[in-house]
């Protein structure tokens, strides 16, 4: 009798978890979640050659080449390379991959190769790290890091953001350097429902789950090191015979202070049309064309290209 109490117990809660249908514990279906694999150094990477359809302000379609980059294939040639890293808005939400930035600026670039490496989601602290792995394949001569004046500062100062995903994260020592914490990167919750069966089809396995990571590996907060990582990756970049630029999706005064201080070269895209708060204020395909030509213009301003006038 013990036995078929406890049963029913059980599954008369695992019903009432279903129809509750909490949001901590469904099964994400943002682009990290249907394209997106578990990286121990990242936190999550895309999946080469995958493919998906993703709905939030719209409905978009996206397929990332053999690199995991949502872009063409990357191909070698003479032409010097101009590497993109940033989140969201550098991958594409809401925009179909012939709408974004980089692919208008390439249209106007022919003597430049555009390498567009965003990954929704990523902190300027991932995008550094993701630079270093992706450094020997590309090899670009212009490294662009667009930043995101929405949340990348809170992305940098935590270790867990969007649906609990699990991050690396840089703390800051007493002495000013940036420390890396956080690798191997622990199991997210959302990792547990996509890729254990029991934790997929049953919301009792998933309370048990989402349980042991909070426990296990809870949420922290560092002084925000946003600053010194942009150092730190201009840093990387020139010691490699590279140049750094840097864009903001809006304006963010103290970064811009700091760009201004030590002579990295940006444009803010203020104005930039978007897609409703709701759903992440992405650039609308107007918004596209505002950054791609802010811009083809700071590239030509710093005499790093020449954009192609006939193909305007």
């Amino acid at each position: 009798m013990t036995l078929v109490a406890t049963l029913g117990t059980l599954a008369a809660i695992e019903i009432v978890l279903r129809v509750a249908d909490l949001r901590i514990l469904r099964e994400g279906n943002s682009e990290r979640s249907l394209t997106y694999r578990y990286d121990a150094e990242l936190g999550w990477a895309p999946i080469p050659n995958s493919s998906s359809i993703v709905t939030t302000a719209r409905t978009i379609h996206a397929r990332h080449n053999s690199l995991g980059f949502r872009d063409i294939e990357f191909e070698r040639d003479a032409r010097p390379a101009i590497l993109f890293v940033g989140d969201s808005f550098v991958w594409g939400v809401d925009a179909e991959a012939n709408e974004r930035f980089t692919d208008l600026m390439r249209s106007r670039l022919s003597n430049q190769t555009i390498v567009n490496a965003g990954v929704s989601g990523y902190g300027t602290d991932q995008e550094y790290l993701l630079l270093q792995r992706i450094w020997p394949t590309i090899r670009p001569a212009v490294v662009v890091l667009i930043f995101c004046a929405d949340n990348d500062r809170l992305d940098n100062g935590t270790n867990i953001r969007y649906d609990g995903y699990q991050k690396p994260y840089f703390a800051t020592l007493a002495d000013g350097t940036l420390e890396l914490r956080g690798q191997p990167v622990p199991l997210s919750r959302q990792l547990y429902i996509k890729q254990d069966w029991l934790v997929r089809h049953l919301w009792l396995a998933r309370v048990a789950a989402f349980a042991y990571v909070e426990i296990r590996h809870p949420q922290l907060y560092v002084t925000d090191p946003t600053e010194l990582l942009v150092s730190k990756l201009r840093e990387f970049v020139e010691a490699h015979g590279s140049r750094l630029i840097v864009g903001l999706q809006r304006s963010d005064e103290k970064l811009i202070q700091h760009l201004r201080t030590a002579q990295i070269p940006f444009v803010s895209f203020d104005g930039a049309e978007t897609y409703s708060d709701l759903y992440g204020a992405h650039w609308t395909p107007a918004g596209h064309r505002l950054v791609a030509d802010r811009l083809l213009r700071l590239l030509s301003e710093q005499n790093i290209a020449r954009v192609d006038d006939a193909s305007r």
